[in-house]
């Protein structure tokens, strides 16, 4: 005689890893992340554009384009383009040098490219200013010569090159060290120079990292005020800068000029977020197509 042992209930499967939740469903915490969103950015600036719209059209074109203001948008733009164009090349260099090369204090090194983003922007402005002046380590050998860079453009350069060559090495160093040597030296088997290698098959591939590097500078740049204050020298019309500008105005209780000029600054930070966005979605799109490339056909293979 058999006796039919019941056969247990199979276990119920865990939900997938993706349907599980952590925080409560989609509709509470979407509605929290706009709320916040909306009280601590898009409010402020709601009424930053509000208080520059009090102004009628005539009135706002003549605050935000006044002649002193002009001069203060070109040492902006100016001093943050240039800064960010040296910071491509430079960022270039040390993120390969920390990617593809080991050598004694490394770690320390790539420590210390973080160093502009944890320190106090008056910090930095001080310390440059003491290095970079008449009676500083570098203004002392540079006097001689003729060349001053404290109180001048080329000091304001200085300045957004310190605080904007992390942006650079932080965005291309994830992309170096994704990217597998081996293309480079089996470009240079097929008889490559070093020059053909980099350009055709190293800088194809960094582009995108290398470009959202710049925007960030470049963004990092122009809203920049602690660390070029003390080293611009402020003179109206030759290195005074747009954010000191609004400060003046600030000052001098002009509210309605203040928000003309900032809402300037603050339409070409939006263009570069966008700018940025784009650029992103374009390395990503990169990354996948690179990666799809690399995995091996299984269809083919069996």
């Amino acid at each position: 005689m058999r006796i039919s042992v019941p056969t247990p209930p199979a276990p119920t499967p865990a939900p997938p890893r993706a349907q599980r939740r952590l925080l409560p469903g989609f509709g509470m915490t979407f509605g929290v992340m706009v709320l916040y969103l909306a009280l601590m950015v898009l409010l402020p600036l709601s009424a930053l554009f509000g208080r520059a719209l009090g102004l009628d059209w005539a009135a706002f074109v003549e605050a935000a384009t006044s002649p002193r203001v002009l001069a203060s948008y070109r040492v902006t733009f100016g001093a943050a383009l240039l800064a960010a164009v040296v910071n491509i090349g430079f960022g270039l260099l040390l993120a390969w040098v920390l990617v593809r090369y080991r050598f004694p204090g490394r770690r320390l090194l790539d420590a210390l490219i973080d160093l502009p983003f944890a320190l106090p922007t008056a910090v930095a402005g001080i310390a440059l200013t003491a290095l970079l002046g008449k009676d500083g380590w570098i203004g002392q050998a540079l006097a001689p010569l003729g060349i001053s860079l404290a109180y001048t453009r080329a000091g304001i350069v200085v300045a957004l090159i310190f605080i904007g060559l992390p942006f650079v090495v932080r965005t291309v160093q994830p992309v170096l060290e994704e990217r597998d040597p081996e293309l480079e030296e089996a470009a240079a088997s097929l008889g490559a120079s070093a020059a053909q290698t980099f350009f055709r098959v190293t800088l194809p591939a960094l582009l995108p990292a290398l470009l959202t590097g710049f925007a960030l500078a470049f963004a990092r740049g122009i809203g920049e005020y602690g660390s070029v204050v003390f080293i611009a020298g402020n003179m109206p019309m030759i290195s005074e800068i747009t954010p000191l500008l609004i400060l003046i105005k600030l000052e001098q209780f002009d509210y309605a000029g203040a928000a003309a000029v900032a809402s300037v600054l603050l339409v070409a930070s939006f263009v570069l977020l966008l700018a940025i966005n784009g650029l992103q979605a374009w390395q990503r799109r990169l990354r996948n197509d690179s990666r799809a490339a690399q995995q091996p056909d299984v269809g083919a293979a069996s």
